[in-house]
């Protein structure tokens, strides 16, 4: 794998604005060291508690309101927020009226090697 070039490969705002619900973007580029996708949830929408057992996550709010729930109870979240998410914390994510579009980015996980016991 080579050296990724140094570009933007999105513009976050307009593809919020262009609306859908679920990933609408994600970092792709061979030989990258993270992962990051664009999330947006439709009003009232939410993602159940769960836990990032390996990985620290940031989440930024790009566009919209809603609330973030961890063991160190609710954010009310809105743009420009940036909340780190450490690993092995729960954490739920519920949209506000507006919707919600937020970007997650974490340490791209290593990838399935098959190999003896």
């Amino acid at each position: 794998m080579g050296t990724p070039g140094e570009t933007v490969p999105a513009d976050l705002r307009e593809l919020a604005a262009a609306g859908g619900s679920g990933i609408l973007w994600r970092l792709r580029e061979d030989g990258r060291q993270l992962d990051a996708n664009l999330v947006q949830l439709r009003p009232g929408e939410t993602i159940g508690t769960h836990a990032e057992p390996d990985l620290d996550v940031l989440l930024v709010v790009v566009t919209g309101a809603g609330t973030l729930t961890t063991g160190d109870g609710a954010v009310e979240a809105g743009p420009g927020t940036l909340v780190w998410l450490a690993h092995g914390r729960a954490r739920s994510v519920e949209a506000g009226p507006d919707g919600l579009t937020y970007l997650t980015v974490h340490r791209r996980r290593p990838g399935m090697t098959i190999g003896r016991r």
